[in-house]
């Protein structure tokens, strides 16, 4: 029995883009010379100030909206420092809604495009990265808003390849997929189960009946 209301994604794609691999390709080969925005700049020193100098064992949570899942990554994950980004200062407000008891994590608001930017410039050693739940821009014109079809697919798979993505599409994960082949990077597809879940989106989508995926990104394969 369903208990939500959430509406299953609608689009006029069927399958992987056909043009998804040319996309990865331009953009791959490209450089975003865009000037970092001003509070973005002012929260990754805030960040550096709270890591005091140790960039080891970081674990990102991009997107995270109201931070749900990076206080459930930091309880997992207690020995890493966790840091939530959204680029709504609206959501990340309401974090203390879903705070955890502890001082591994921060929440933050910056934009996620200039934040990866300074992480690949200042080499931070991220073990994982998590994407939960992104915008999937559904229509097939959309495509290039998609973050493995856009100009920050680069610096994405420059910080780890360790990385994990979860959608309620399925197209959006193969997609994804497919454009970290072109970085040498493996993934795996799984369903998701259990009781728990990770976030908002995830809670809402999967009492409305909907399917939720898991994406998980691992080593870079040998040449």
């Amino acid at each position: 029995m369903t208990t939500g209301n959430s509406r299953a994604i609608s689009t006029n794609q069927q399958g992987v883009h056909e043009k998804l691999d040319d996309v990865v390709k331009k953009y791959k080969t490209s450089e975003n010379l865009r000037p970092i925005g001003e509070h973005t700049q002012a929260a990754f020193n805030h960040v550096c100030e709270w890591l005091n100098g140790d960039f080891s064992n970081i674990i990102l949570d991009s997107c995270c909206g109201v931070g749900e899942s990076t206080a459930n990554i930091a309880k997992m994950s207690p020995s890493h420092r966790v840091v939530g980004l959204d680029k709504s200062a609206q959501r990340v407000d309401k974090h203390g809604h879903y705070a955890a008891g502890q001082d591994n994590y921060r929440v933050i608001r910056a934009d996620v495009n200039d934040f990866w930017r300074l992480v690949r410039r200042h080499h931070w050693q991220v073990h994982k990265h998590f994407l939960l739940y992104p915008n999937p821009y559904p229509k097939k014109t959309q495509v290039q808003k998609r973050w493995h079809a856009s100009a920050a697919m680069v610096d994405l798979m420059a910080i780890t390849p360790h990385i994990e993505v979860r959608s309620n599409w399925l197209v959006y994960l193969l997609e994804f997929a497919q454009a970290a082949q072109q970085y040498g990077i493996q993934s795996d597809i799984i369903e998701i189960t259990g009781d728990k879940s990770m976030t908002p989106f995830e809670r809402k989508y999967r009492a409305s009946g909907q399917v939720c995926w898991q994406l998980l990104c691992g080593q870079e394969e040998s040449r």
